[in-house]
């Protein structure tokens, strides 16, 4: 089958992966098993750039797949009541919750610290 006629969605099964053809909750090649590389020190920082004003807290350099990163951004607003997503594997709070997430991520086993002003 060649590049350009590969499937990417169908009315079956959605979107499909383009590596393995497969749909992609059940893909298993590397784009979700792939852990990001960095130094094990989860960064704790607040952000408003490109927000209208409004600040979210990132967690950042969490070493683990895409899975188990939504898991844990899940845990993390439960327990700031909070809403939030995971985005290019960065874990976005919505609100300031610096001190909360270092806590609950310590807590965890995470070496964590807030970065920043």
């Amino acid at each position: 089958m060649s590049r350009s006629s590969r499937l990417v969605y169908s009315t079956d099964q959605g979107r499909t992966c383009p590596d393995c053809q497969q749909p992609q909750q059940q893909c298993t090649c590397k784009q979700n098993s792939a852990i990001p590389e960095g130094d094990g020190i989860v960064r704790i920082s607040r952000q408003t750039k490109g927000r209208k004003g409004k600040g979210v807290t990132l967690v950042e350099g969490v070493l683990l797949p895409a899975d188990e990163l939504k898991a844990l951004a899940k845990q993390l607003k439960k327990s700031c009541g909070s809403g939030g997503t995971v985005k290019d594997g960065v874990i976005e709070i919505q609100g300031d919750y610096r001190e909360q997430l270092l806590s609950a991520l310590t807590k965890l086993g995470y070496q964590a610290k807030l970065a920043g002003g």
